[in-house]
């Protein structure tokens, strides 16, 4: 196939999508693919100082240069290529090429559930709700969807206002080897690293820091969870594991609920880790503490299973979708009038599962294991062709159908 790429310009801050549209370039090609990647250069943003303004000298480079170079070019592009979208944000682009093959990858619809008012714990500014009201209507034109969970599929049919387009469901893979580190090994990769070897191990929290990943409700879950010990070791009650947070140096909110963790407690924050170091700590921790508000994945649910790690999330989709029955899973979390409520329980959840006998961890773990294979990127990659073959076989079929006049 000829493919060509819609992605994010590499000047933006997040990478993600560059990522991974750089993985989807290098499995295509090494399957035989004709790939070309199209995204938008920097023009007027590289001339802007670094600021609010360089946003917009960002979007005059991505919403009003790009598409006249896309239309530029879209000529050369012969009619059998297929375009394809690395992400639904990339809307705005989608009229471009709506009456040639296509396929739009749906990562999350958390942004456009917040502009449309649906996420209390996310408000969104007059700009913002613009912004996301500009792409959905951009990505309405698209007929071919594909989605990375069930839940992002019933987002963007309800939200996104998708009704007479395909849509599919495949789930990412993991985009490194994640496997158990004997633990000999993890503190070794520890050390070199330059982390502390925790005796014991961990309890562990990985996430970007933002508003979903719910870090205020982690930490007060440990609080509770740590208060449940003596100040003072002893042979009774011991000592509570520290909470790792594989996560931004916390923000005010996340400082005042580090304000109700005990002096037996510790919280330590942690950042830019090599996959190889996360492996390590993955390998070590007790349990994950995973109680995202919400998700369009989650990858650090497949992350520590497929590394032997125990998860405690929540019990919505797409958590529990992509956890699966190996995992623990807590309500989520409403409001801040239920906080102690919840964090009470939560850290009762914790404490049966780090008291689980070795026998019973032991099935847990590897329950967790064999659900983690599911999310192969080989399997992934298998499932995008799959979608994007059956996509070009109803463009070449649809033109036969239109000279019959049946459609």
């Amino acid at each position: 196939m000829k493919l060509v790429l819609f992605c994010h310009p590499n000047f933006l801050t997040s990478q993600s999508m560059p990522r991974f549209a750089r993985l989807l370039k290098t499995a295509y090609e090494a399957r035989g693919h004709s790939v070309t990647v199209w995204s938008p250069r920097a023009h007027v943003y590289k001339w802007i100082p670094r600021g609010r303004l360089s946003k917009w000298g960002g979007y005059v480079d991505q919403y009003l240069i790009f598409p006249l170079w896309v239309r530029r070019t879209l000529y050369r592009v012969p009619p059998d290529a297929l375009f394809v979208f690395c992400d639904q944000a990339l809307g705005p682009w989608v009229p471009l090429v709506s009456e040639r093959p296509h396929v739009v990858h749906v990562h999350d619809l958390l942004a456009l559930r917040s502009a449309l008012g649906v996420v209390p714990e996310n408000r969104t500014s007059i700009s913002g709700r613009i912004y996301q009201r500009y792409i959905r209507r951009g990505f309405r034109r698209a007929r071919h969807f594909i989605c990375i969970s069930r839940k992002t599929s019933e987002d963007l049919r309800r939200f996104g206002a998708i009704s007479d387009a395909s849509v599919d469901v495949v789930y990412n893979g993991l985009n490194y080897p994640y496997a158990p580190m004997a633990t000999e090994e993890a503190h070794r990769e520890l050390r070199a690293a330059g982390l502390p070897v925790p005796d014991g191990g961990m309890v562990l929290h990985v996430g970007g820091g933002q508003w979903y990943k719910n870090l205020s409700g982690v930490i007060r879950l440990y609080a509770d969870y740590a208060a449940r010990f003596s100040p003072q070791r002893d042979a009774d009650t011991g000592h509570p594991l520290p909470l790792w947070c594989i996560s931004p140096e916390p923000g005010e909110a996340v400082k005042m609920a580090l304000s109700r963790v005990p002096v037996q407690g510790q919280v330590r924050f942690f950042q830019k880790l090599e996959n190889r170091t996360l492996q390590a700590v993955y390998s070590i921790a007790r349990a994950l503490l995973f109680p995202s508000l919400a998700e369009g994945f989650g990858w650090p649910l497949v992350e520590a299973q497929a590394c032997g790690c125990p998860v405690i999330t929540t019990d919505e989709p797409p958590m529990n979708e992509v956890a699966g029955d190996a995992a623990q899973y807590l309500p989520r979390l409403r409001s801040a009038a239920e906080v102690e409520a919840w964090a009470s329980h939560g850290a009762d959840v914790l404490q049966t599962l780090l008291d689980e006998d070795p026998v019973g961890r032991a099935k847990r773990v590897e329950r967790g294991r064999v659900w983690a294979k599911r999310f192969d990127t080989d399997k992934a990659i298998d499932g995008y062709l799959s979608v994007y073959h059956r996509v070009m076989d109803s463009h070449a079929f649809e033109p036969r159908l239109k000279q019959r006049g049946l459609v």
